[in-house]
């Protein structure tokens, strides 16, 4: 029998976190790019600015924004569904997660780490990596055992 601790209306509590994990990984995502097009020197902004010039610049930042803005809401969508009790949710989540893991190993095996000038770690990890582990951590709290038994529940339901 599993033992599963109940939150507000009627959810796991692991299917909660679930939920604020996801959501801060939307946020954490959002809040790197702006940092990558705006902040962090050298910026995406800059960058472009001397490949494509000024209007070419700002073009391709609006698209990369409205790209950025679609698959968050698409993510933001799924999120409500799982929480809610959608198991194919729950799969859709994991699986765009673990594509991004993937995507993560692979610019590690191609650009490798890149180290600071004062012995650290670089941009690298705080930019791909702190997303990726949220999304990690949010895909464990959805096959925990409350987790599965919720989701078990709600197929039953015809949610």
């Amino acid at each position: 029998m599993t033992d599963v601790t109940v939150g507000r209306a009627g959810r796991p509590r692991t299917v909660e976190a679930a939920f604020v994990i996801s959501l801060a990984a939307i946020a954490v995502q959002v809040a790197v790019w702006v940092l990558g097009a705006f902040v962090v020197s050298p910026t995406g902004l800059e960058e472009l600015r001397g490949e494509l010039g000024r209007d070419g610049a700002t073009r391709q930042l609006a698209v990369s924004a409205g790209f950025l803005a679609v698959l968050g809401a698409l993510w933001l969508l799924f999120c409500f569904r799982m929480r809610a009790g959608d198991g194919r949710a729950r799969i859709a989540l994991t699986v765009v997660g673990l594509l991004s893991g993937l995507f993560f190993l692979n610019t590690l095996s191609t650009d490798g780490f890149r180290w600071s000038a004062d012995g650290g770690i670089g941009d690298l990890l705080l930019t791909d990596l702190l997303p990726d582990l949220l999304v990690a951590g949010a895909i464990v709290m959805m096959f925990l055992p409350a987790s599965n038994a919720y989701f078990s529940a709600a197929r039953r339901d015809g949610r």
